[in-house]
């Protein structure tokens, strides 16, 4: 069994294809066929079921996956480690939800490349369940969740920051002359919602449902933009985090209505494999993440829940 073969077998899953794994590690197809031939006859049992132009797992495939996966991870540090110059370079994997890729990592991501140009950062969309287990198999180098805070097994967790939820609408709509809304207030309001999995919209969901107030979710975004721009619309609603709706909020674009909930509260949160070996690359964006985590959390810290910003936060 060659590092080489579990490396396609790896990328042929990945990419769902024998000819997309040869166009993506620059092999002949014949040469990737070949080398998932022999890792089969190695083990004695197909790997793959072949379906004509499709390919799935077989369960000796799904078996295997992960201790590839980790074979091959190990192979890669072990080799970055012995090359380790002090100058960090190579390649660091990161996974992050929506909200967090597009208005939390930017000017983290932009801070580093410019101070490290030697390192490729590829940044890679996902539910949080989702980036968990891509964090515990080895695909991903860190992670970072929003969540309600928890610990996962075989993961180092790190909150960052815990992050204000908020419940938006235009200026002009008629919510915003409540004193203060209870979830009866919101039973009739078309809320505006993200994707299925999202897990602030589960809990908000849940939440509503404890209270005998079930919410109408009419439409469902896989943008969070696109849902900020409905809201200014007049269509309905939405539960966000602040720091997704702060530019539009101080614009008065969008309001935060006088909510306040027994909601589990969530938080952006840091996870990586607690076996993982770090490199100078992954320590230094570490170390740069966590210069930032700090100046979010005294950001939100003036952050006033019930609909206002206190002083100092413009």
């Amino acid at each position: 069994m060659e590092i080489r073969q579990l490396q396609t077998f790896i990328t042929v899953t990945d990419v769902r294809g024998f000819s997309r794994a040869a166009d993506s590690l620059g092999y002949a197809q014949s040469s990737i066929t070949a080398q998932i031939q022999g890792l089969e006859a190695e083990i004695g049992i197909p790997l793959f079921n072949r379906l004509g132009k499709k390919i799935t797992l077989t369960e000796a495939g799904k078996r295997l996956l992960p201790y590839a996966r980790q074979i091959v991870a190990l192979h890669d540090s072990a080799l970055a480690q012995t090359k380790e110059s002090g100058i960090p370079s190579g390649k660091i994997v990161i996974g992050a939800p929506e909200s967090l890729a597009a208005y939390r990592l930017p000017a983290v991501i932009d801070a580093y490349r410019r101070r490290y140009p030697h390192v490729k950062i590829i940044l890679k969309p996902g539910m949080c369940q989702q980036l968990r287990e891509e964090a515990k198999n080895g695909e991903l180098d860190v992670a970072f969740l929003l969540q309600e805070e928890a610990t996962f097994p075989d993961l180092h967790t790190e909150v960052l920051v815990r992050e204000p939820m908020v419940l938006i609408a235009p200026p002009q709509h008629p919510l915003t002359k409540s004193a203060r809304l209870r979830p009866a207030d919101l039973q009739e309001e078309p809320i505006l919602s993200t994707e299925p999995g999202c897990r602030y919209r589960e809990l908000f969901e849940s939440y509503m449902n404890r209270c005998g107030a079930p919410v109408r979710t009419d439409l469902e975004f896989w943008n969070i933009e696109a849902i900020k721009q409905c809201v200014m619309c007049g269509l309905g609603i939405a539960y966000l985090p602040y720091v997704t709706v702060k530019s539009e909020i101080r614009q008065n674009r969008l309001v935060v209505l006088p909510w306040q909930d027994d909601i589990v509260p969530v938080a952006t949160q840091l996870v990586y494999h607690q076996s993982k070996w770090l490199s100078s690359a992954l320590q230094a964006f570490l170390r740069m993440l966590r210069v930032n985590a700090q100046m979010w959390r005294e950001e939100v810290a003036d952050f006033d829940p019930t609909g206002s910003l206190s002083k100092g936060s413009g």
